[in-house]
C-alpha cells in the first residue's frame, strides 16, 4: 500500500483519556467501574452528536471519529457499521514521552478493532535538551511505523511541539509569541527528524498556524522525500476557541497537502459539560456537537477555494 491518503477527512476526536477524566470529571488515578461507566456514557453522547451530523448531511467517506478503547470500546463497531472512518490511539495517555498503551501487545489491539488509522500523540521538540528521550521515542515510533506499513495499515501522527524553557524565555515568556514566531520552524524540524529516523506517516495531525506561508512550509516538509508525495495533513484544534480554530482552518484549507481536520474539545466540551451539569438535555447536547462539527466542515470547505 502506497504511503499517504486520498480524499478529504473530517474527524471528530474524542480519544482523550487521562486529561478527560481529570478535567471533565475530577477523577484522579484509576477510575472505579462506576466512574468508568460514567465516562463511557459521555463518550457515547459525543458519538451521538456525530450520528446526528451524519443524518444532517455530513459527507460519507470523509467523516470519521477518533476514539479510544479504554472508555469508548463500544463505539468502534458502531462507527464502522455506520460507514464512518475509524481512528484509534496507540499511545499511553498522559505522558510526556511516547510509549505504547498496551506495550508489546499493541498489534493485537489494533487487529482486534481494525481501525482505518492507528494514531499516536507525540510531544517532540527537535531542540529538546533531553536527547535521550527523543531517541527513545523515535525508536518506538519506528517500530510502530514498520509494523503498520508491513501489515497494510495507515499511520495518523499527532505532533505537538512544546516549548523548551529556553525557547519560551526567548519569546518573553509569551506562549502566543512562541506559537507565532518559533513553533512553525520547529514543527518542520521535528517532522524532518522523525522522517530521518525512518518513521513513515500517512497523515500528520498538526497544530494550527496563523500564517498560510507556515502551513505551506509544514505541508511541504511532510511530503519531502521519496515515496511521500501523497502524504497529507489535517489540523487539530487544541481546545481553542471557535474563532481561533476558524482562523487556523482558513489558513490551512487552501494549502496543497491539507485535507481536513481532527478536532475534539473545541467541538464537544461545552455541550458535554452542560449536559453533565444538568443545564442541557442529552438530545440538545448531541445537537450542539453536531452543529459545531458541521460548522467547522463548512468553514474549512468555504476556505478551500480562497
Amino acid at each position: 500500500m502506497a504511503l499517504g491518503y486520498d480524499g478529504k477527512l473530517y474527524i471528530l476526536a474524542f480519544d482523550h483519556r487521562g486529561s478527560f477524566q481529570k478535567k471533565m470529571f475530577g477523577i484522579q488515578g484509576d477510575p472505579t467501574p462506576e466512574e468508568t461507566e460514567t465516562i463511557s456514557d459521555a463518550k457515547r453522547l459525543i458519538f451521538e452528536g456525530m450520528v446526528e451530523a451524519v443524518e444532517r448531511g455530513a459527507e460519507p467517506g470523509a467523516t470519521g471519529v477518533l476514539v479510544d478503547e479504554q472508555f469508548g470500546s463500544t463505539i468502534p463497531s458502531r462507527a464502522k457499521q455506520d460507514g464512518l472512518i475509524l481512528a484509534m490511539p496507540v499511545e499511553k495517555s498522559g505522558q510526556n514521552e511516547f510509549d505504547f498503551e498496551y506495550g508489546d501487545d499493541f498489534a493485537e489491539h489494533i487487529l482486534r478493532f481494525d481501525p482505518n488509522f492507528s494514531k499516536v500523540l507525540v510531544r517532540y521538540n527537535p531542540d529538546d535538551p533531553d536527547t535521550a528521550m527523543n531517541a527513545r521515542q523515535l525508536e518506538r515510533l519506528k517500530r510502530l511505523s514498520d509494523w503498520l506499513h508491513a501489515n497494510g495499515r495507515r499511520f495518523l501522527f499527532e505532533l505537538l511541539v512544546p516549548a523548551t524553557d529556553a525557547q519560551l524565555e526567548s519569546a518573553g515568556g509569551d506562549t502566543d509569541r512562541y506559537d507565532a514566531e518559533l513553533r512553525p520552524e520547529l514543527m518542520c524540524g521535528a517532522i524532518k527528524a522523525i522522517q530521518d529516523a525512518g518513521v513513515e506517516v500517512d497523515i500528520w495531525k498538526i497544530e494550527g498556524v496563523d500564517e498560510r506561508s507556515d502551513a505551506e512550509r509544514i505541508a511541504e516538509q511532510t511530503r519531502t522525500g521519496e515515496g511521500r508525495e501523497n502524504v497529507k495533513c489535517v489540523l487539530l484544534g487544541r481546545g481553542a476557541s471557535t474563532e481561533k480554530v476558524e482562523q487556523w482552518l482558513r489558513e490551512a484549507a487552501p494549502v496543497e497537502g491539507f485535507i481536513g481536520f481532527a478536532i475534539g474539545r473545541s467541538i464537544w466540551w461545552d455541550a458535554l459539560a452542560g449536559f453533565l451539569k444538568g443545564s442541557i438535555e442529552r438530545g440538545d447536547a448531541a445537537s450542539m456537537i453536531a452543529d459545531n462539527y458541521l460548522h467547522f466542515v463548512h468553514v474549512y470547505e468555504g476556505a478551500m477555494v480562497s
